[in-house]
């Protein structure tokens, strides 16, 4: 689990609304879909993941599209996204194709 969406506006050491999880979905079935998930009884607490229809979206600048990727070394990549892409990367390695 890259965070915890049982805890309401909170990743890691980030809090606010802004850090709030989210789905955001753009057809009724979706919706359906995600409703059931944040349904689901597997973290023994209700999960606050918020679903929403998808709205006001647009791609980030292009400063920002594969930020991690473009910036391995960069602070904040090191020391909070590297690890937490590591972690996803051993839990869903089983997924990955070759």
């Amino acid at each position: 689990m890259i965070y915890d969406p049982t805890t309401l506006n909170r990743q890691g050491n980030d809090a606010g609304t802004q850090y709030r999880s989210g789905i955001y979905i753009s057809t009724p079935e979706q919706g359906g879909i995600a409703r059931n998930m944040t349904q689901a009884k597997v973290f023994g607490r209700p999960i606050v993941t918020e679903v929403l229809s998808l709205s006001n979206y647009w791609p980030a600048e292009g400063y920002h599209q594969d930020f991690f990727e473009r910036n391995p070394f960069q602070g904040y990549c090191m020391a909070v996204a590297a690890p937490k892409v590591e972690k996803f990367r051993k839990t869903f390695a089983r997924l990955f194709k070759a």
